[in-house]
């Protein structure tokens, strides 16, 4: 049996702990099982909520590539990736990476460029509301540089 790959983009919320075990219950020949769910951040109770965008199919398509890559480059036994769009609010989970392999070395670094990748390049993109207003999150330079060490390496 292959590994485990599970790419979703979707509007609904998801439950990381019980993705985690469904993901763990899925893969075989794992020791390791690496989770990040990332969170809208509050930006000091300055954010009232974030708006996904993104276009359906090409956004599935490049993820799933991505974390093809991560597989190829890595000894997995599977990846998930979970991505929402839409209206999200402070809190609210946002994202999740979860990978399994034989051991944790890499299961971390897969996971790590998944993120990463999530980070700067997969095709969404997000608008942040506030008191002062709404505006289109700009890429960052950190981002780029974490990404970029994949490249090298």
């Amino acid at each position: 049996m292959g590994a485990v790959l599970d790419v979703r983009v979707q509007a609904a919320p998801f439950d990381p702990g019980a993705e985690a075990n469904a993901f763990a219950a899925a893969v075989q020949g794992a020791g390791a099982l690496v989770t990040f769910t990332g969170l809208v951040r509050d930006e000091g109770g300055q954010l009232t909520g974030m708006e996904i965008e993104h276009y359906p199919g090409m956004t599935e398509r490049a993820i799933a590539a991505i974390a093809g890559q991560a597989r190829d480059r890595w000894r997995l036994a599977g990846v998930l990736v979970i991505h929402r769009f839409g209206p999200l609010a402070p809190g609210a989970a946002i994202m999740m990476v979860a990978t399994a392999a034989p051991h944790r070395a890499d299961a971390f670094a897969a996971a790590e460029f998944l993120m990463d990748y999530l980070k700067s390049r997969a095709p969404f993109w997000k608008k942040e509301s506030g008191a002062a207003g709404a505006a289109w999150v700009e890429a960052k330079a950190a981002d780029e540089a974490a990404l970029d060490r994949w490249r090298r390496g």
